[in-house]
């Protein structure tokens, strides 16, 4: 899978919903009903971070779930590239880019979402191929106002701004026609998973697409 592809692939998964869930998850019991209710609701597309020593395992859970996408974030390492996809992640997001993070994305045919908070790393990207970026963190890095000024040189690029986004301010960043959509956790709130309100959360990703 070329850079190219990767980008395509990338375009197609970003392109089903505005927000991407960026779910940190420590309870393997919690990750289907979870998914189940994000796409309830309308989100597809789920990226699971390797924060947790039970990422991968929601990972498998999640991609069971029918009408579901579900994606490994926080991929650091080629070794992280492979266990997630080995678990079943069909596209992965990074924080920043490495020349060996890329290369095993390629070598797993898994399309990479990777990170950028420049100007000059979203050239180096584009060079390589890739026009589907990460801008993080997007509120440190400038919110809203910093990428709209990254588009007006590089309209060939486009984002999805993830950190410090949310409910409030994500109309901000859509707005933008350089944004395909946004990556938030209000969606997935700590409190409601704890206590299995699915319904809930599938409210809010309802409100979230809407």
């Amino acid at each position: 899978m070329t850079p190219q592809d990767q980008s395509k692939a990338a375009h197609d998964i970003a392109g089903r919903a505005p927000v991407i869930p960026v779910l940190v998850l420590d309870d393997e019991a919690q990750a289907r009903p979870l998914a189940e209710a994000l796409v309830a609701g309308g989100l597809p597309a789920l990226e699971v971070t390797l924060r947790t020593p039970q990422a991968l395992d929601c990972i498998r859970a999640m991609a069971e779930v029918q009408g579901g996408i579900v994606g490994a974030g926080t991929l650091l390492t080629p070794a992280d590239v492979k266990a997630a996809k080995a678990a079943g992640a069909r596209f992965g997001v990074s924080p920043g880019a490495t020349d060996r993070l890329i290369q095993a994305c390629i070598d797993e045919d898994l399309p990479l979402l990777p990170g950028v908070a420049t100007a000059t790393e979203a050239m180096v990207l584009l060079e390589r191929g890739y026009d589907l970026l990460k801008f993080f963190p997007a509120e440190a890095s400038g919110g809203a106002p910093a990428l709209r000024a990254i588009g007006a040189p590089i309209p060939q690029v486009s984002f999805c701004p993830t950190g410090g986004v949310s409910l409030k301010n994500k109309d901000d960043y859509l707005s933008l026609p350089n944004v395909v959509c946004v990556g938030g956790s209000w969606v997935a709130p700590a409190d409601r998973m704890a206590a299995g309100d699915w319904a809930g959360i599938e409210a809010l990703a309802r409100e979230a697409r809407g």
